[in-house]
């Protein structure tokens, strides 16, 4: 019986449309040199998205990866939602000026900063790339042991991960390594390379 009022719920809720999850959308493509650098801030239970509105609103720079999750409702129809790849993170790049900003939003439990910040810029495109490929993706909540590989045609060429098998399909894992979370992706045909 519970399980039923929850779904009908969840039913009559309503899905809002995808919001931007960047910001600038060119955040990821150049580093010009300066007095901004990367954080990672890790946010109070489920804000990421009221965090993100308000740091758009503070013209701060920001990326918090939404991914689809897609909902059979009991009458047939999917409801698709877009929630954050990773729970309780978002990457922002400012002064600290724009950190303390952040971090009087109310949404904002600590605030990390990010030494290898090319790194961390080279693993977030990946996972854009990932995302923006269309292709099912799931939260990765840790790194599994695999053979490291570059995808060499499709929609996710020239991407790089690590391949494993589960239950006869290939899956490659994009990982952010600074918080040790990524995205597994399912790949129907593997054209891949060592790395």
């Amino acid at each position: 019986m519970k399980g039923l009022f929850f779904a009908r719920i969840a039913e009559a809720m309503p899905i809002l449309p995808r919001e931007p999850d960047i910001y600038p959308e060119d955040l990821l493509d150049h580093q010009p040199a300066g007095e901004k650098q990367w954080w990672v801030i890790y946010t109070l239970a489920r804000r990421e998205k009221a965090f993100v509105r308000r740091l758009r609103e503070l013209a701060i720079h920001h990326y918090c990866p939404l991914f689809p999750h897609r909902v059979k409702l009991g009458d047939g129809r999917i409801r698709t939602s877009w929630n954050p790849l990773f729970a309780g993170y978002v990457f922002l790049r400012g002064d600290e000026g724009d950190r303390h900003a952040a971090m009087t939003t109310n949404c904002v439990s600590r605030c990390l900063s990010v030494p290898n910040a090319e790194r961390l810029v080279l693993d977030l495109r990946r996972i854009r790339q990932a995302i923006e490929s269309g292709a099912p993706i799931t939260p990765q909540d840790k790194l599994e042991p695999g053979k490291v590989v570059r995808i060499r045609s499709g929609p996710l060429e020239g991407l790089e991960g690590v391949i494993v098998n589960r239950r006869g399909k290939h899956h490659l894992i994009v990982m952010v390594s600074f918080i040790q979370r990524g995205a597994s992706i399912e790949l129907d045909v593997v054209d891949v390379e060592p790395v």
